[in-house]
């Protein structure tokens, strides 16, 4: 029998962009906004750390 009362910790590998929740925590823990978001994950996909690398890469070529 499933034990209702324990909550499974999220996967933090993959960004479920369509959790309001999980767009809200990514966009904190990345300090983007819901559209940078969304313009990486449609340009890499949802992995975590491809995300992380293509708005990293962003900066450096907004920086440049």
């Amino acid at each position: 029998m499933d034990n209702l009362t324990k909550r499974e910790q999220p996967d933090r590998s993959k960004i479920n962009m369509h959790e309001a929740h999980e767009v809200k925590y990514w966009r904190h823990a990345l300090g983007v906004s819901h559209a940078q978001l969304q313009r990486a994950v449609d340009k890499v996909g949802n992995a975590a750390a491809a995300v992380r690398k293509e708005l990293a890469a962003e900066r450096t070529d907004a920086a440049g």
